[in-house]
């Protein structure tokens, strides 16, 4: 008996062993690793089932882990072919104010204004206005993808000095003479621009000048990408449109006048969104035309850096220069890294007053006193030198000038354009200049404006209208330019600080004193 139950051991731990070295399938061996993790923790098959799952999850962890690694090398090499995306970024506004909707009683505009800032591009023949003499002026202009919805953690006070939330230009409004007739016709201009952008983003006929234009024109009124439910998208495709068609080598965009006009609009969007890819294309957009600047101050076409052939001369051109002015000054109130960019803006002061007639005024190519008095004057103002005699004087010329939006200027010259800078030098001036001009132009313009009724959905889908302007200059690219300009004007309460404001000195102390230009300006006089 003794011996019967020593052979049954014997054969119950041969069948042990056996077992061990005999092939169980991988469906059996999962089924007994199953089973066992059903068994109790201190059991012999829990303990056996859980040396089983380390076996079996080392080669499935040497087949996982590598193709994990390939996937993610594969997402992180795909993004260099995708094109840049406009990042949404936060910016931290300054003091809001009441809403416009709740601003009744506008006061009258302070006997001082501070400085506001840039506009958009055209070229057009110098004109006479009134009594001014008569010159030719430049030739019109020739003819970002998705925003991301991350927030970017980028937290920054806007250089602007905040005057374009809803909140401040209100209060902007009524101190500086603005009114809800104003606001309804900025409103109409900017859904008449949305309802006629382009697929691609741009607008016609010159689609890079135009584009730049109107993104101008939106982010005076404060819009921007991501955070404008009914304006965003629109500004979004047309930076996007603007970065897709840069030359990313040399910086360039194409065209003559567009340049100048779509690196203003660029520098001005980085210092409103501080978004790194719109960041890099502003920089890129100003080297040429710090490159193409002349030893005397000046620019002509394309942003040419030599002598003109056949006179052997610098040709400064005062209306290619007011393009390249203001993206100068976008630039640095952007706070743009940019080689040479405080020595261009110091040296352009002095290209603008070659071309100052020493009783007043701005000619296109030479001293005069016509319609282009009104750019050298308001570029001047910009660049710092609003004492200076020749700003001065052209300021006591303008008084004579009258807002008009007539359907063609004297001369068949280019009168909106010229009003478009002199809107702003009267800004500037402040006091009864402002007072007078502002008084008059105002109903001028919103009355000049072409209106449809219920053409197109807010962003509540409520039904509103759209509206535009559309005069007879000589040089336009109308209606597009037409209505940015004008838009444009009627956005100068509260697109910059007046210049003589505290907080706007601040701003220029604090851009003098982090440029990194320290050297003199040197001028090469031998070609004059």
């Amino acid at each position: 008996m003794s011996s019967h139950m020593d052979m049954n051991e014997v054969n119950s731990h041969l069948d042990e062993i056996m077992e061990k070295y005999t092939d169980v399938s991988y469906w059996q061996r999962l089924k007994k690793l199953f089973s066992g993790l059903k068994a109790p923790r201190q059991s012999k098959e829990y303990k056996e089932a859980m040396i089983e799952l380390q076996r079996l999850s080392a080669p499935i962890s040497a087949v996982l882990l590598p193709l994990m690694a390939i996937g993610l090398l594969i997402v992180m090499s795909s993004g260099g072919g995708l094109q840049d995306r406009v990042i949404e970024t936060q910016i931290l506004e300054a003091e809001e104010f009441k809403e416009l909707e709740k601003i009744k009683d506008f006061e009258k505009p302070p006997e001082e204004i501070q400085e506001m800032n840039i506009d958009v591009p055209v070229d057009s023949p110098d004109v006479q206005v009134n009594d001014a003499p008569n010159q030719p002026m430049s030739p019109q202009p020739q003819a970002f993808d998705a925003v991301m919805t991350v927030k970017s953690p980028v937290i920054m006070k806007n250089i602007y000095g905040s005057t374009r939330n809803t909140g401040t230009r209100g209060a902007s409004l009524a101190r500086f003479g603005g009114d809800k007739q104003t606001e309804d016709a900025v409103l109409r201009a900017l859904r008449w621009l949305k309802k006629n952008q382009k697929p691609d983003g741009s607008w016609d006929k010159n689609k890079v000048s135009m584009t730049g234009l109107a993104v101008l024109t939106y982010l005076a009124h404060g819009e921007k990408p991501g955070e404008s439910v009914e304006f965003g998208p629109t500004v979004q495709k047309a930076l996007e449109y603007l970065i897709s068609v840069q030359n990313k080598a040399n910086g360039r965009l194409p065209g003559n006048y567009d340049h100048p006009i779509a690196a203003y609009a660029l520098c001005e969007a980085y210092g409103m969104t501080i978004n790194p890819n719109v960041k890099t294309a502003a920089e890129k957009a100003m080297e040429p035309i710090i490159k193409g600047q002349h030893p005397t101050g000046g620019w002509t076409y394309n942003m040419d850096p030599n002598v003109d052939k056949e006179t052997g001369k610098y040709r400064d051109d005062t209306s290619y220069m007011g393009w390249c002015a203001q993206a100068l000054k976008a630039a640095k109130l952007a706070k743009l890294q940019v080689e040479g960019l405080d020595k261009a803006s110091k040296l352009a002061v002095k290209g603008f007053k070659r071309n100052a007639s020493p009783n007043g005024g701005f000619g296109y190519i030479s001293p005069g006193a016509g319609g282009l008095t009104s750019v050298g004057t308001l570029c001047m103002q910009l660049l710092g030198a609003s004492n200076d005699s020749e700003v001065k004087k052209s300021l006591d010329l303008m008084d004579t000038w009258k807002p008009s939006f007539e359907a063609k200027g004297p001369q068949g010259g280019s009168l909106q354009y010229y009003f478009y800078y002199a809107t702003q030098c009267k800004f500037h001036a402040g006091g009864k200049r402002w007072e007078n001009w502002n008084k008059e132009m105002k109903p001028i313009y919103v009355k000049a404006q072409q209106i449809e009724k219920n053409a197109i959905k807010d962003a509540n889908g409520k039904d509103c209208d759209i509206g535009w302007w559309t005069n007879g200059d000589a040089h336009t690219d109308r209606p597009v330019m037409d209505t940015c300009l004008a838009a444009l004007q009627l956005m100068v309460y509260y697109r910059y600080l007046p210049t003589t404001s505290a907080d706007a000195v601040k701003i220029e102390e604090e851009l003098v004193a982090t440029t990194t230009d320290t050297e003199d300006i040197k001028v090469d006089t031998g070609n004059l």
